[in-house]
């Protein structure tokens, strides 16, 4: 079994690749873990984790600017149904278009479009950065068993997706108003915040990740 995270110059490539192998250690399970710009790879992987760090519209075009790496996701994907997680910025580019820097189109698979943290209390700073605590959507996702109610996450960042479908939100934070802190529908799962980064939560969500069947 193979798991590619995709490498098209954003991300935190090094510590998303040990935190993989770790749980893939921890879970006893017999998979290889591949940092690649090979989209011949992504495309033939079994799980595709996209990261992202930075704006929306400078990942996009990173994303863009590996030869048929677009494609190879959108195979992997949408068309092999393989498990995809997307982090940070790479869950922001499951949505149809981005706000940050004019307007960028995404990859269209969840409808809705990333937009500026509003806080309703002007005293949050922005980005919102650190740990702050998750709320469950009343039906937990597989991703997501085993995090305890009000489990605290890693989060770093000023924008956040807002979904025309209420359900394809899976957990959200508050941060002077509720922000989107993980999105899925279908083979599809994305983190605002930073699995990566968030220690005994992230390595859980992970070891999930690593076992689900969608």
């Amino acid at each position: 079994m193979s798991v590619c995270i995709v490498d098209y110059g954003s991300g935190n490539l090094r510590s998303a690749a040990k935190a993989f192998e770790r749980a893939v250690a921890e879970a006893g399970l017999s998979m290889t873990i591949t940092v690649t710009a090979d989209p011949d790879q992504v495309a033939a992987a079994d799980r595709v984790v996209l990261p992202g760090v930075g704006a929306f519209a400078d990942c996009k075009r990173g994303l863009t600017a590996v030869d048929g790496m677009s494609d190879a996701v959108h195979r992997a994907v949408r068309e092999g149904g393989r498990p995809f997680l997307g982090i940070c910025v790479g869950m922001q580019l499951m949505a149809a278009r981005g706000l940050e820097h004019g307007v960028t189109d995404g990859f269209a698979w969840l409808e809705g479009e990333v937009d500026a943290i509003k806080p309703i209390d002007t005293t949050f700073k922005i980005p919102h950065m650190g740990w702050n605590e998750l709320t469950f959507a009343e039906t937990r996702h597989p991703v997501l068993k085993g995090l305890d109610e009000g489990t605290h996450a890693y989060f770093v960042h000023s924008f956040h997706m807002v979904c025309t479908d209420s359900a394809d939100i899976l957990a959200s934070t508050d941060y002077g108003g509720p922000v989107t802190a993980a999105v899925g529908r279908d083979n599809l799962f994305g983190t605002q915040f930073h699995p990566e980064k968030s220690q005994a939560t992230g390595l859980e969500l992970i070891k999930n990740f690593l076992s689900w069947a969608p």
